[in-house]
């Protein structure tokens, strides 16, 4: 208990837990799983629940727990003391959840109990995790030669390795790039907070005039604002080339990496009998192939052209008769769609910024998830690696159900995007219920400081939605019913389907009613007003058939670099990335840019010929939404709507099928109809 690492009493010690604490801790929860492991491969009776797996269960979750803290502060808070005793651990860590995961021995004891006359008296959830197991053994290598086990495992440590260096490269390169700008009138049209965060920046700094960096608050208003493209075209180049040859050190570049991971990922498919790491992929996940993948994104693709074409062809116009732009740079897209937006609708996302301070977006979010689901959502205590992390407790007629910590704010050290991983899950353990714990992590524009005093962060409508999407992963964690460790919360729900409650809480951000409670403007305290609503749900969907084409773009290139790519052709990413766009896209970025260096989704972020995850749940998503939609009109069945979502998608988490929860909820299979209402894609 010295080791604060290895206090699993209670929450994480954060307030405690050095780099030093690391080595030692992941060393003796590595011998307690190692030694459990022989005792199990030993046992001579036959496997049971409570004697075999649940045994399993407790020695895994605890080295899961310990470095799943690591990770997160290495994620949150990365140093380089943290960062050096996370990589002399992580090769560690790797090769025992791959020897576990090899294991011939556990394997047969799993299958023993699969096929045992006791497996029918499981409940459903514990014969879902037994099924996952087996499956897991199976795509761990279990049944392969000891030759090939060898190599399986040895690519495994190289992938993990590769995929850390990659995040590290992006966190690097983001944080190292700055551009100081001394010449105030250069920043015209920059809003005053976004002008006020990169002046108190370079003052912290002990820097003149003002600095930006390529965190998402700071250099994103650049290109939707400044007036100075030039700056504008600083700033694209700085992102657009982060982690690539054409940034600002060879060490971090990510093009050898790529090609490296796509080889491992090849030959880990071929040694495991499959054809290429898309089919590996699918296994665990709603679709069945990788054609039947690209079919549905070429199919979206068909749909979402023309809406394109029309976005693309109307901004030009506007650009070159409205802005005096002969030629529409890629620097110049998102501040001409600003100007053509604010032109159209008459408002600017500065203007609705206003109506978002960050603790009535707080507050209107807790008091939805208080109608909708019937809980109490409450400040609570606990340590935490940052001060401006919060903490809080979900509870449900006076009962605990969950906890979370929020940690809002972009801050160099801490790594970009948005996310919600779990910090623990929803078990029972003899007779103590272990409730769940989420971290949920964005990276907003921290609060401005001046003359010493700390202001209110204000939220783009963009961020409130980013914050309902976390949340919503976080409600799938955090409100199960689930008891068992495997198929409680987020744990063994299709990959494919994970995203389904994140994005149908985003569509909640919509709704007047919803945004009445959560809105009041910054002077005034007044709630956003009807006509400014009015204006932003006109302007919803503008643009929308660019937006979709751009991740279907994303999820394309994605699953062809993963199925009918050969990384020893010849032939680069890059190339992949440009046929697809070649075939698909109405937007193509300047040849310098090196979006896939950064695309950190499938290089380090477990997404590999999965992101076409994101369109497939937002079918799943828009259709469930359309339900609430239905019953708008009505409060009781509005209330049982929301319960039936509870009952039937968040709180059964992994136990049973992703389709038989939303058939359970929706009285059928999903359509695609509601998501293309949702984007303005019907005729």
């Amino acid at each position: 208990m010295t080791n604060p690492l290895l206090d699993f009493s209670d929450h994480p010690r954060f307030d405690a837990i050095r780099p030093e604490h690391i080595g030692p801790a992941i060393s003796l929860l590595l011998d307690d799983g190692r030694q459990t492991i022989a005792r199990l491969e030993a046992a001579t009776e036959a496997p049971s629940w409570e004697k075999f797996v649940e045994p399993l269960e407790n020695v895994t979750e605890r080295l899961g727990r310990a470095w799943g803290v690591v990770g997160h502060l290495n994620a949150v808070v990365n140093t380089p003391e943290l960062r050096a005793a996370y990589n002399e651990n992580q090769p560690l860590v790797v090769e025992f959840w791959t020897a576990l995961g090899q294991n011939e021995a556990l394997f047969a004891k799993y299958k023993q109990l699969q096929q045992s006359p006791a497996f029918a008296s499981l409940t459903p959830a514990r014969r879902r995790i037994v099924d996952n197991a087996v499956r897991d053994f199976k795509l761990g290598g279990a049944d392969l030669s000891e030759k090939d086990k060898a190599r399986f495992a040895e690519i495994q440590e190289q992938q993990a390795t590769l995929s850390n260096r990659f995040s590290e490269n992006v966190l690097d390169a983001t944080n190292s790039w700055e551009l100081l700008v001394d010449d105030a009138t250069r920043l015209a049209g920059l809003p005053d907070d976004a002008r006020e965060a990169a002046r108190a920046l370079a003052e912290s700094e002990g820097k003149p005039g003002y600095k930006f960096t390529l965190h998402f608050p700071s250099y994103f208003p650049v290109l939707q604002y400044a007036e100075d493209r030039a700056l504008r075209e600083a700033v694209y180049r700085g992102n657009a080339t982060k982690a690539s040859e054409l940034g600002e050190k060879p060490e971090w570049d990510n093009t050898a990496i790529i090609a490296d991971m796509l080889r491992l990922r090849r030959e880990e498919a071929r040694l495991l009998g499959y054809d290429n790491f898309a089919e590996v992929s699918l296994v665990p996940k709603m679709a069945e192939t990788p054609r039947q993948v690209i079919d549905f994104l070429e199919d979206l693709a068909k749909r979402a052209r023309p809406f394109a074409e029309n976005d693309i062809a109307e901004l030009r116009s506007f650009a070159k008769t409205e802005l005096g732009l002969e030629r529409l740079e890629a620097w110049d897209i998102t501040w001409a769609s600003e100007k053509l937006r604010e032109k159209r609708y008459a408002f600017s996302d500065q203007e609705v910024k206003q109506y978002f301070p960050e603790s009535k977006v707080i507050a209107g979010l807790f008091g939805l998830v208080r109608k909708l689901f019937h809980v109490e959502i409450k400040d609570d205590k606990a340590p935490t690696w940052h001060e401006d992390v919060r903490f809080f407790r979900i509870e449900r007629d006076g009962r605990l159900v969950g906890q979370f910590y929020l940690d809002l704010y972009a801050r160099n050290g801490k790594r970009g995007g948005a996310w919600m991983d779990d910090a623990r899950g929803r078990r029972v353990a003899g007779e103590m219920l272990q409730t769940p714990v989420a971290y949920l992590t964005c990276n907003f524009t921290p609060p401005a400081v001046a003359d010493g005093r700390r202001a209110e962060s204000l939220f783009t409508h963009d961020e409130v939605t980013t914050l309902f999407h976390e949340f919503g992963h976080g409600l799938h964690h955090m409100l199960t019913l689930v008891d068992e460790l495997g198929v409680s919360g987020i744990s063994g729900v299709e990959w494919d389907a994970v995203e389904l409650p994140s994005q149908f809480m985003e569509n909640f951000c919509w709704e007047w009613d919803v945004l009445q409670g959560m809105t009041a403007h910054t002077r005034t305290g007044e709630p956003l007003p009807r006509a400014l609503y009015d204006k932003m749900i006109a302007a919803k969907n503008f643009q929308s058939g660019l937006q979709m084409l751009r991740q279907v773009e994303f999820s394309l290139f994605d699953m062809h670099l993963h199925y009918d790519f050969d990384p020893d052709s010849g032939r680069t990413a890059a190339d992949v990335l440009a046929e697809v766009r070649h075939k698909f896209a109405v937007l193509v970025p300047p040849p310098f840019n090196r979006f896939q260096n950064s695309f950190s989704h499938i290089f380090s972020g477990g997404y590999a010929a999965g992101y076409y995850s994101y369109k497939w749940a937002e079918v799943l998503s828009a259709d469930a939404y359309a339900a609430f939609e239905e019953a708008a009109d009505d409060p009781h069945q509005l209330a049982s709507t929301g319960l039936k979502f509870h009952t039937e998608i968040l709180a059964v988490g992994g136990s049973r099928s992703a389709m038989d929860s939303f058939k359970a909820f929706r009285g059928r299979e999903p359509t695609i109809d509601a998501l293309l209402r949702h984007n303005g894609m019907t005729v």
